[in-house]
């Protein structure tokens, strides 16, 4: 279901109000459509957020589950009111297309198995939500997003973030610079993971800091400075358990450079907790403590302003900002290609701190 903006706007009878309204909201109305919505993975993040935000949504629901966990089913069914014929499993998943109920699959799995479970939602039909990290090359990037244009459906990568208040207004002021000049941002990001055996410990699975938590920090000093980094001057992996993290980086420390001069410090870590995105510019200073929590997110800017606005559900206005450029077609704020663009500049940073030598990008 989309719409043409001029053509949606005067048959809901909103020509007058709609230019009123935040842009996320100006095309919504209460008879709209809800997008349904099917989880492909039922692990802590759909359980525990996706799936209860989705309650608190206005422009979609969740309508079906793909799982290869049988018992997870009839608690799922009695929580959420899926029906039996909107249950999937991995094998039979590529059903979707026949299924009018579901419009979109959202891909909440292992970053390893992004790629192949995105493309089998794209080739159903169906438009495509997927998590962050997008996947683990660039060339598997690449493939979701021909895989989505093959088939015409959208595309979008979960990076909430750039969702919320706060951080759209630090992305603003990448371009209307009211502190002068980026000189330097530092952009942290970690937790301590006290687990020894788990999939983000596995490499072929897409495991390691620098994937699960370190695209925080990467994806924040792009849209900060709003410029593409041109070089990783550095990056190194430490470890203080390297009896687990045997196969990927516990805590990774990369330095990037960007064309106006500009330079982001980057760190990020399953072994240490933080939350930080400080900016220093030529006239002033400004950041966000955290930076990139589920909730909570505030800073400041030395002028005295205050980053503080507040959203209810970070997962929820998501899906909601997701769901009304597929309702009224227009384009998706955070695009497979954003998604793409860090993990190149991942990729880059894995083969800086192996050489111990500045890799070009």
């Amino acid at each position: 279901m989309s719409y043409n903006r001029r053509k949606f706007i005067r048959n809901a009878g909103l020509i007058i109000g709609a230019s009123t309204l935040p842009i996320s909201w100006s095309f919504a109305t209460s008879k709209q459509k809800k997008l349904g919505v099917c989880l492909v993975g039922l692990g802590y993040y759909s359980t525990d957020l996706l799936a209860p935000a989705l309650q608190l949504t206005e422009h979609c629901q969740l309508t079906g589950i793909v799982t290869g966990s049988p018992w997870k089913i009839p608690v799922w069914q009695r929580r959420y009111g899926i029906k039996d014929s909107n249950v999937y499993n991995y094998d039979n998943m590529h059903r979707i297309a026949d299924n009018p109920e579901i419009d979109v699959i959202y891909i909440v799995l292992p970053t390893g198995l992004h790629a192949k479970y995105a493309i089998k939602a794209a080739n159903a039909g169906k438009h495509v939500w997927c998590e962050k990290p997008m996947a683990r090359t660039e060339m598997e990037c690449q493939s979701i997003i021909d895989a989505c244009n093959k088939n015409k459906v959208k595309l979008s990568i979960g990076y909430r973030m750039q969702h919320e208040p706060n951080t759209q207004k630090i992305i603003s002021w990448a371009n209307s610079k009211p502190f002068g000049k980026i000189k330097t941002l530092i952009a942290e990001a970690g937790y301590y993971d006290s687990r020894s055996d788990h999939w983000k410990q596995n490499k072929e699975m897409g495991g390691g800091a620098m994937y699960d938590m370190g695209v925080y920090p990467l994806n924040a000093a792009r849209y900060t400075t709003g410029e593409e980094p041109i070089a990783v001057l550095k990056a190194s992996h430490t470890t203080k358990r390297p009896n687990i993290y045997t196969e990927v980086d516990e805590t990774t420390h990369f330095t990037l450079e960007f064309p106006s001069g500009a330079v982001a410090y980057g760190k990020t870590s399953f072994g240490q907790g933080m939350n930080t995105l400080q900016v220093t510019c030529e006239k002033g200073s400004y950041g966000l403590r955290p930076f990139q929590s589920y909730s909570g997110i505030q800073g400041k800017a030395s002028d005295g302003t205050l980053l503080n606005q507040r959203v209810d559900n970070q997962q929820a206005k998501q899906m909601d900002d997701d769901a009304l450029a597929i309702l009224n077609d227009t384009a998706v704020m955070v695009p497979g290609e954003e998604g793409m663009r860090d993990i190149r500049i991942v990729e880059a940073i894995y083969e800086a701190a192996e050489s111990k030598k500045m890799v070009k990008l």
